[in-house]
């Protein structure tokens, strides 16, 4: 949310994505597509592409969520390599709209340790999308912009009010309740609220705990 109103700001017009790979947090892809209507965006397109087939994930797996509070290690939140077929995804389309920039909201400060992150990593990736597609070899690459990356969930939050959006559109937990809440205990809950705190600004979202 806070990246594409950034992109909105900078004047771009935004065109967004959104994968439904099987997720147990299905609630984003309903936020995902108001979100887009909140803004404005010139375009939202859902595609579904269903990695319960691999597994390997809380999100995707029959796996609990956990709940014990943010650690050192990579969690089994982690779905494996998501952001880089995301990002394989998001080029296709780009390339298809004549897009030549590319936003995404990952961010490598205050996370939960997960590789596809990185800055080294979307570095490595815009590299690779030069060299495999027609826009990068004809001389006109796709930029990926990152704008979140080196900012910690109170810049986040910041900016966010900065911006004017109200929290509780955007979605974060990994394990909502039967009554369609944000847990308030998973790491994507705990890392979040956080970050409010840290801001001193209130977070609109009502939590379960």
């Amino acid at each position: 949310m806070v990246s594409a109103a950034r992109a909105l700001e900078s004047g771009f017009a935004v065109h967004a994505l959104t994968v439904n790979y099987g997720q147990r947090h299905r609630v984003e892809l309903d936020r995902a597509k108001s979100i887009s209507e909140k803004l404005g965006l010139a375009s939202h397109t859902e595609i579904a592409l269903d990695l319960r087939a691999f597994g390997g994930s809380a999100l995707t797996d029959d796996i609990d969520v956990p709940k014990s509070g943010v650690e050192d290690t990579i969690p089994v939140t982690y779905v494996p390599a998501r952001n880089l077929v995301f990002l394989a995804l998001t080029t296709a389309c780009a390339e298809a709209k004549g897009a030549r920039d590319m936003f995404i909201g990952v961010n490598a400060l205050d996370y939960s340790g997960y590789p596809d992150c990185r800055p080294e990593f979307i570095e490595s990736f815009a590299e690779t999308a030069r060299l495999g597609t027609k826009a990068g070899v004809e001389g006109s690459p796709i930029t990926i912009h990152a704008p979140l990356q080196h900012m910690t969930k109170a810049d986040i939050a910041k900016e966010c009010a900065r911006l004017g959006l109200d929290p509780a559109w955007s979605w974060s937990c990994y394990d909502p309740t039967t009554e369609g809440l944000p847990c308030g205990k998973c790491d994507s809950c705990r890392l979040r609220k956080k970050g409010f705190a840290e801001a001193g600004i209130t977070d609109s979202t009502i939590y379960a705990d």
